[in-house]
């Protein structure tokens, strides 16, 4: 009996012969990785750290190693493939040209007088080439070296010696065999740390010292604490910081240093913190003054310095809020608008976060390029000028963008934006952003040769005004402080669609709030978000929708309703328009041989209830909330996490107003506004991302997803719009977008979507060569419906239990790295599919001719 009950038989058989196959393959190529090894070396195939005889996994310690094994070596199912790749190229290239060929000058007669002599120098320069690549490509064989281990060894004790075990052995061995490997084994003995004791504070300056009471409150140096290099080194930062945002202007971290005494201790250290006086050099003499705060004297502002006009006089001058204002040419902003982005106030200290917050947020503003702030000292007195001189970007900025695009709808299309940038638009540091998108492409379902070939259109423009402060008749500066940056949006679009499903306007627009409370941290507040989306053909649905129309054809041929040949007596549904309709109404109202106790019945209604839902006009007043704490350094960190959280409400304001002002309900006891009932509903999702660096360009992430929207009040669905699915390059890579779920439905549905999803992703990447990368993956999730007027027992999340019907896809890629951005190719095989029947879903179809082939710009999360 088989280990896995969730598989069959067949499969494990199946499953094993692969596994098996793939072993032997792994297992021959091994035996060839010593090709280029000499008598007398040795590969290295194995490090391992022993602390106290324990295995190190930790990265951090390992990557200490000076000599690493091959890529691939205990990575990738063991698999070296640089090494291999490199094992191919011949180390003497040019001897074997010469041998094969140079040197039998009848060979070379017969070869130049077949491709030419031009040519067959080409020949000879393509195998050199190639050669070279591979080795260029590949990575030569890692031979044991004795002085590098050494080296290890020395860093090792090193290492834990920063980490206070300062008595600490470090020894290692060697494991060499007869087939011309070897593997190295570093045995640590940590043996008693030392802790940390006493600290003494030895201040110079006067001013510095009364000031050691409140610094010292928050030291990381912590008496009874093991002792950490790492934390003396935060310590010295922590202090510097804090006495540079003191008004300690000349003060550097180069001033602060530790003594330590260990000497008859009995592993306890002592330490002195010793922070000196100020040292002035001169040209030929060096002062000791001791250190003092400085105040802000003056605070200029030159609103227009730039290369070109570095010689011309000031012309245009004014002071607002104690900021001087300066302009060589006429000011054109608004003082209030830059002074609000400077937070280095006269008559206060000097501050390091004062000269940061004021850099960044004239940076956001995106009027100047990045701003030069110097401070200038005024001997008299002991204060500072400061300087802030601004270079203004040009006002009128143009963009154009074009994309080509391929989905279900559409088999090729290519959209156009074109857009307007106005800087300082209305004197106050606004932008004004114009917008025109268009796009043209071909449907999959055009049929008639007659019409054009590009068949479907998108028309639609954007008009964004962006402030650089919180727009609000309300002062909001002690809920949220100018130095979170807040800026307020106004956002206004419009689009229209032809023969895109069944052909739509929509109109929307943003009043939203965007502050940054930390440089991790993003919130967006959407005070107002109003959408209203128009159908335009409705009278097309099962013109789009065929699967339905196909299905509602089943049925009626079934049940008599029309022959055979789909011909009715005196209608036919094989026109997708009114007779569809006439058919659904006729069984709905029991007029033919279904009742509401049939299968058949129940899909009919389901058919109905759907393209109601799809048809109907969307009107959507919402606030909502996101929070994005975003963990990431930069573009090269990897190790790092993003949380996401997102809340929306709509259609409570709408509801309150048409219940005070008494507004009568239509026939499905719903309020509407300009003859559309609006949506009410209250949806959330949360995101968490987390990368994890393995070292050696390996990186394992993961993701994991859910969200709900809960109708409620004036709804009793989902907008089409505002509903989950599942599928796609950037989701589930084993089933195509909108073609997973809902639950374990057997739907044939163009557009699958529900109100409830789950979704997680684990993901391994690694270096394969050159610019190449490789993946493999897993995704598991789905969508269901809950809370909602969905009725179908497999499309609905009724409890716990309904969590079986998760599909799990896994697989592999291939990445290609232009720096820039990553070119991206996935194959994703169905693994747990629960549209299948229960006991037949797992690797059903676990095949390449059943599998999902995406290609994606950058990386799925």
């Amino acid at each position: 009996m088989h280990k896995f009950p969730f598989i069959s038989p067949s499969q494990y058989k199946y499953v094993s012969r692969h596994v098996l196959l793939c072993l032997c393959v792994l297992t021959i190529s091994s035996c060839n990785i010593v090709k280029r090894v000499k008598t007398g070396e040795h590969l290295i195939t194995h490090n391992t750290i022993l602390e106290d005889s324990v295995v190190v996994s930790n990265e951090r310690i390992n990557n200490i190693i000076a000599q690493k094994t091959n890529s691939g070596m205990r990575k990738f199912l063991g698999f070296p493939l640089k090494l291999h790749i490199y094992n191919l190229a011949r180390p003497n290239i040019d001897s074997i040209l010469e041998a094969q060929i140079l040197s039998d000058s009848t060979k070379v007669k017969r070869r130049i007088a077949l491709l030419s002599e031009k040519q067959f120098d080409k020949f000879l320069k393509s195998r050199r080439d190639f050669n070279a690549w591979l080795k260029r490509t590949g990575e030569a064989p890692v031979l044991y070296d004795e002085a590098k281990t050494i080296k290890t060894a020395k860093n090792l004790r090193k290492y834990y010696y920063t980490k206070g075990w300062f008595n600490n052995d470090v020894t290692f061995e060697v494991n060499k065999d007869s087939n011309k490997l070897a593997q190295v084994i570093y045995k640590v003995n940590k043996k008693q740390p030392y802790m940390l004791d006493s600290l003494r504070p030895v201040i110079s300056s006067p001013a510095i010292d009364s000031m050691y009471p409140k610094f010292i409150a928050r030291t990381l140096l912590k008496k009874g604490e093991q002792f950490d290099e790492q934390n003396y080194e935060s310590e010295r930062s922590r202090i510097n910081t804090y006495l540079r945002n003191a008004g300690f202007y000349y003060f550097g971290q180069d001033y602060i240093r530790f003594e330590m005494d260990t000497i008859n201790t009995n592993h306890k250290v002592h330490t002195d913190l010793i922070i000196g006086n100020r040292i002035i050099r001169g040209d030929d003499s060096t002062v000791t003054r001791p250190f003092k705060v400085y105040k802000i004297k003056e605070v200029n502002l030159y609103t227009d310095d730039n290369f070109n006009n570095r010689f011309s006089a000031i012309t245009d001058s004014t002071t607002y809020k104690d900021i001087n204002l300066y302009s060589k040419d006429e000011l054109k902003f608004r003082p209030k608008a830059l002074t609000d982005a400077v937070f280095i106030n006269k008559g206060e200290i000097y501050s390091d976060l004062a000269r940061s917050r004021t850099a960044r947020y004239l940076n956001d503003l995106q009027m100047f390029r990045y701003p030069n702030i110097d401070f200038v000292e005024n001997e008299e007195d002991s204060t500072l000028t400061a300087n802030i001189f601004l270079e203004p970007k040009k006002k009128y900025a143009l963009s154009f963008d074009s994309d080509i695009n391929q989905s279900n709808i559409q088999s090729i299309g290519f959209s156009f934006s074109s857009g307007l940038k106005i800087r300082n638009v209305f004197r106050g540091a606004e932008t004004l952003e114009i917008t025109g998108i268009a796009a043209i492409g071909a449907s999959k379902s055009r049929s008639s040769t007659s019409t054009s070939f590009f068949d479907i259109n998108e028309f639609g423009g954007n008009i964004r005004l962006t402030i650089p402060r919180l727009f609000s008749p309300f002062n909001t500066e002690k809920i949220i402080p100018k130095y979170m940056s807040p800026s307020t949006a106004i956002n206004l679009s419009a689009t229209s669609q032809q023969n895109i499903g069944l052909d739509k306007q929509s109109i929307s627009g943003i009043f939203s709030y965007n502050w940054f409370p930390s440089n991790t941290v993003t919130n967006t507040l959407e005070i107002f978000n109003i959408n209203f989306v128009k159908n335009l053909n409705t009278d097309n649905y099962f013109g789009v929708y065929s699967n339905s129309f196909a299905r509602l054809n089943a049925i009626a041929r079934g049940i008599g309703y029309i022959d055979t040949e789909g011909t009715l007596s005196d209608s036919s549904l094989s026109n997708p328009y009114a007779p569809a309709d006439t058919f659904i109404s006729e069984v709905l109202s029991e007029n033919t041989s279904l009742t509401s106790s049939d299968d058949d019945y129940v899909l009919v209604n389901n058919i109905q209830e759907r393209k109601e839902r799809l048809t109907e006009n969307n009107l959507i007043f919402s606030t909502s909330f996101d929070y994005t704490k975003d963990k990431r350094k930069n573009i090269f960190d990897n190790d790092f996490s993003v949380f996401k959280w997102r809340v929306e409400l709509a259609g409570n304001l709408m509801s309150n107003i048409s219940n005070i002002a008494g507004l009568s309900k239509n026939s499905d006891d719903n309020y509407e506004i300009f003859g559309v009932a609006f949506s009410q509903y209250i949806k959330t999702e949360i995101d968490y991302i987390k990368y994890v660096d393995l070292g050696r360009k390996n990186v394992f992430a993961f993701r994991s997803y859910a969200g709900i929207a809960i109708p409620y009040g004036n709804s009793n669905s989902i907008p089409f719009a505002e509903s989950f699915f599942a599928g796609g390059p950037n989701d589930n890579r084993a089933w195509t977008a909108y073609n997973l779920g809902p639950g374990s439905s057997k739907t044939t549905n163009e557009f699958n979507e529900a109100n409830f999803k789950l979704h997680f992703s684990a993901e391994q990447r690694f270096s394969l060569f050159g610019a190449f990368q490789g993946a493999v993956f897993v995704d598991a999730g789905n969508i269901w419906n809950v809370l909602d007027n969905v009725t179908e027992d497999a499309a609905t999340l009724s409890n716990l239990s309904s969590l079986k019907d998760i599909a799990i896809g896994s697989g592999m890629g291939i990445r290609y790295d232009f720096d820039f951005f990553v070119l991206r190719f996935d194959v994703g095989f169905k693994t747990h599919d629960p549209a299948q029947d229960f006991g037949n879903r797992w690797f059903r179809d676990y095949n390449f001719r059943n599998a999902v082939y995406n290609i994606g710009i950058n990386y799925p999360f």
